[in-house]
């Protein structure tokens, strides 16, 4: 039988879910179009866009990646000069085309649209609350839990709601909200994923990353801050701070691996340098003698340059990364052999045999495809092949937007850095350390959340949380940052 074969890599974490936004513009939507097109690393299962002409709010959706969902009919059916657009790739929620992004609802207020990159991690307890009280909800997604609770709130003012609700809810969030008369950008207290502000021909755009600035010649202004609302209307922009001060706690995944290398993030610091800083310190850590350098591109390439910088070893491409394959494909016959990594990436032996090569990669999630690569590299006459990793062992899962295994999934969590090795079958393993990420990443160190690696929570978790996120042991078991 054929059947559909998975390809993207089990090795990395699935990524996240991209936010836009634009006021004040007559081509809203077409440029909002291209803004998700610059995002759609951050999530390929679908795409919204809500446009809006202060009367009326107009949407389209789809399943499937940006340029599939939308051509010149359908954004011709988009008016307005403001627009948000989200692209999903599912963390709370089943995957159909009810818990598509932007929301869109109307209500006492007027038309509210929303569109939201992370997670709550008390969704589930908000939400059995909103049901107690009479909510209808018509999704699975964790954001639709926002909109209830503004449409619920007793506040005065559509503002003071907007602040009311996102003070009741935990955990992730990077928000755009559109009203009949502007937009709402919103990060949460900890700042955990990134969202940033510019200017394009005189009107206002937030986004996830300066990467969808760079397509539209806009200007970077600044980042939303941590904790900070801002207001975008033909006032101009108004800035509030309604959340009790914490202490920021950005994900310094995005630098390792979820951030497209040419954007910048968390005031403006370059993606790409940051990589290679992360190679420089794992070739000052764990040096092999080797002939050449090589990546599992794409998302290695930055870190290998560093490695062959700061190791004095030849880099080198010694695997081709086919571009064009879609998120699944018909496997053809069982008897080929590592078919799913084979159909996105191949050995170049002109390149490694008979070489002793260093293979750098961002992360190491389950083992499995990097035990398939070995296994490539050598069945292409690599003489030795060492393993480096340029970020720490994966011990835990994330609770803040990213699409994690569980705990017991992920092979760091439970094995030594020498299983490890002995099961991807490779010469030698090591990866970075948690304080050499650390002071690779710009800034200071406690200003990251780095749970993902020491399991050691920004946010604690009361025990309902525990039970939404499916942490059914004692609460000792998942650590609170002192």
């Amino acid at each position: 039988m054929h059947k559909e074969l998975p390809i993207i890599s089990p090795d990395k974490f699935h990524d996240e879910c991209a936010v836009f936004g634009i006021y004040g513009h007559e081509e809203a939507a077409n440029l909002t179009y291209l803004g998700l097109y610059a995002l759609q690393h951050r999530g390929q299962e679908a795409s919204g866009i809500v446009s809006g002409d202060g009367d009326q709010f107009y949407i389209q959706k789809g399943m499937g990646l940006v340029a599939d969902i939308y051509n010149k009919t359908t954004l011709e059916k988009l008016p307005g000069r403001m627009a948000i657009g989200h692209n999903r790739y599912s963390t709370a929620g089943g995957n159909d085309l009810k818990n598509v992004q932007p929301f869109n609802v109307n209500f006492a207020f007027g038309n509210l649209a929303l569109a939201h990159n992370g997670n709550l991690i008390n969704a589930q307890v908000l939400r059995n609350e909103l049901e107690a009280y009479g909510a209808i909800f018509q999704s699975t997604s964790d954001t639709e839990v926002i909109i209830h609770l503004i449409a619920h709130s007793r506040a005065s003012t559509f503002l003071a709601r907007v602040m009311d609700a996102l003070n009741q809810v935990r955990g992730a969030f990077s928000l755009v909200l559109m009203t009949d008369n502007g937009l709402i950008a919103v990060r949460d207290p900890h700042g955990l994923r990134p969202l940033c502000l510019g200017r394009v021909r005189g009107s206002w755009v937030v986004a996830s990353e300066t990467c969808a600035f760079d397509l539209l010649d806009a200007e970077y202004i600044r980042e939303i801050e941590p904790g900070e609302l801002v207001v975008l209307s033909d006032q101009g922009i108004d800035s509030h701070r309604p959340f009790p001060k914490v202490d920021p706690a950005m994900c310094v995944f995005e630098y390792v691996y979820f951030a497209r290398p040419d954007s910048r993030i968390y005031g403006a610091n370059a993606v790409y340098s940051t990589r290679k800083a992360l190679g420089r310190r794992l070739a000052k850590e764990s040096w092999v003698d080797a002939d050449i350098v090589i990546p599992v591109p794409d998302s290695g390439v930055p870190a290998a340059l560093g490695y062959s910088e700061g190791g004095g070893i030849p880099f080198e491409t010694g695997l081709i990364r086919n571009h064009y394959v879609g998120r699944t494909f018909i496997e053809p016959e069982q008897s080929i052999r590592h078919f799913g990594v084979k159909v996105k990436l191949n050995a170049v032996p002109e390149v490694l045999t008979g070489k002793r090569v260093v293979v750098v990669d961002d992360s190491l999630v389950r083992g499995t495809t990097s035990r398939k690569i070995v296994k490539m590299l050598r069945n292409a006459g690599a003489k030795e092949v060492h393993m480096r990793i340029s970020s720490p062992p994966i011990v835990s899962p994330c609770f803040y937007g990213i699409d994690t295994p569980t705990k017991k999934e992920l092979i760091a969590s439970n094995h030594s850095t020498e299983e490890i090795r002995k099961y991807i079958t490779a010469d030698s393993l090591a990866y970075l350390s948690l304080d050499g990420m650390l002071q690779s990443a710009p800034g200071v160190p406690a200003q990251y959340c780095n749970a993902c690696f020491t399991e050691k929570y920004p946010i604690a978790f009361t025990r309902a949380e525990e039970m939404q996120l499916g942490l059914f042991g004692p609460s000792a078991d998942v650590k609170k940052v002192m």
